[in-house]
């Protein structure tokens, strides 16, 4: 009887030989699989719901927070936007083959970069299984095979789905072994997989900050070990107040448990006292605590109604995850980006102004992965910056920034072109 190392070693060696049949595989073909898997979504969606109320179920039962409940939750509309997402993504062009950099040298050699696919794929990740449909899409559409390793909490959610993704496309004339799945829960098995890189290519952890530690001190293989979100909102002496706060209100209340969710508000002075009093109310109403500096806290104290608390020093630079926002009272511009460089992690900063010069300032300033100007931090999203979804949001700076969509999941090859050339 195999053990579930032995197992996790086969699925390692069947995602690499399936990674290579993958790899020549049409553009057409690999769209035809995301299609039927969209389809499949649809035409599957009570069987889905029914294995992640099993999960919700449990995990409420286990005692697990509403922050992490509310990730888990797939509803009959979630299903439905993640197969319109998987269409999206299949309409896509296919980056595969594409040909950039062309040139001919001086002595007639015709050379050039042509993209392909990096081979195999391992992803762990925690709580959201909408994350098994987003990496197993994107790493089809772009030749890759996937080892999928998903969190106990949404055991249920994710083995329904990745089986749902292996009928899909084996029906399309794709290996089902292109997609695994590890369904041992055993967190030992993580360390398992930070070894294999005889078969993985590249490792993408979605997780809180303890996993992507993990992965960046023990993974053997290449290692995507940033995307801890702590990000900032700006709002400059020059920012239009009612503008400021329906930014900051969405940035903090319409995804609170993303990575790309507002976590510290920095206020110029010179628009204190007119913004923080709106912005209190408002976040009142959607249940945030606001844990301010003394001078916001001076400010907000005459507001009735406001959840206005004292922030301590483990404010700063926290990833709060939960409707809860600091706040600080700053009174240059030149002050808020020393903050952001002192407490951010390079994933999400935004500024609020409508002065030009400072926003420019602020772009060129902030060293993030993404930087916004008058709009919402939660932008910073593979669907909304036209990549159709994400397999994650990268604060690395080398092979990828930002969000990872598809053509951040192939490398290039060089190709030269000769006609008899030898170097002399």
């Amino acid at each position: 009887m195999q053990t579930v190392v032995e197992e996790l070693e086969l699925k390692g060696a069947n995602a690499r030989k399936a990674s290579r049949a993958v790899a020549k595989l049409s553009g057409r073909v690999r769209d035809q699989a995301l299609v039927n898997i969209a389809d499949s979504l649809v035409a599957r969606r009570q069987e889905i719901v029914a294995a992640n109320e099993a999960d919700l179920q449990a995990g409420r039962a286990a005692g697990l927070s509403e922050a992490v409940l509310g990730r888990l939750a797939l509803s009959d509309e979630r299903i439905q936007s993640l197969a319109d997402d998987v269409r999206g993504i299949a309409a896509m062009p296919d980056p595969i083959g594409e040909t950039f950099d062309a040139g001919r040298r001086p002595n007639g050699l015709q050379v050039a970069r042509r993209r392909v696919p990096l081979g195999v794929i391992g992803a762990i990740y925690e709580s959201r299984p909408n994350v098994t449909i987003d990496i197993g899409v994107l790493c089809l559409k772009s030749g890759n095979a996937v080892i999928l390793r998903g969190g106990k909490e949404a055991f249920r959610t994710n083995k329904a789905l990745v089986e749902l993704i292996r009928d899909s496309i084996e029906s399309a004339g794709i290996p089902r072994d292109a997609v695994q799945f590890v369904e041992s829960t055993d967190r030992a098995l993580v360390g398992e997989m930070l070894a294999m890189s005889d078969y993985i290519d590249l490792m993408i952890p979605r997780g809180g900050a303890e996993l992507v530690r993990r992965v960046a001190e023990e993974a053997s293989m290449p290692a995507v070990t940033g995307g801890v979100g702590v990000c900032h909102i700006y709002v400059d002496r020059e920012a239009d107040v009612d503008k400021a706060t329906a930014i900051a209100l969405n940035a903090k209340t319409s995804r609170p448990y993303a990575c790309n969710a507002l976590d510290t508000l920095l206020v110029h002075s010179g628009i204190a006292s007119s913004f923080l009093p709106r912005m209190a109310t408002e976040f009142a109403k959607s249940g945030v605590e606001m844990r301010c500096d003394r001078r916001a806290l001076s400010i907000l104290g005459q507001v009735d109604g406001s959840a206005a608390v004292s922030a301590t020093n483990q404010d700063w630079g926290k990833e709060f995850l939960s409707l809860t926002a600091a706040v600080k009272v700053v009174d240059t511009l030149e002050e808020a980006l020393e903050h952001i460089e002192s407490y951010g992690s390079g994933h999400t900063d935004a500024i609020i102004s409508e002065d030009y010069s400072a926003a420019m300032r602020f772009l060129d300033d902030v060293d993030s992965g993404v930087v916004i100007v008058n709009a919402s931090t939660v932008f910073n999203d593979g669907g909304e910056l036209g990549l159709g979804a994400e397999v994650a949001i990268s604060t690395n700076k080398m092979h990828a920034r930002g969000p990872m969509g598809l053509k951040e999941l192939t490398s290039y090859k060089w190709t030269v072109l000769g006609t008899g050339q030898v170097r002399e």
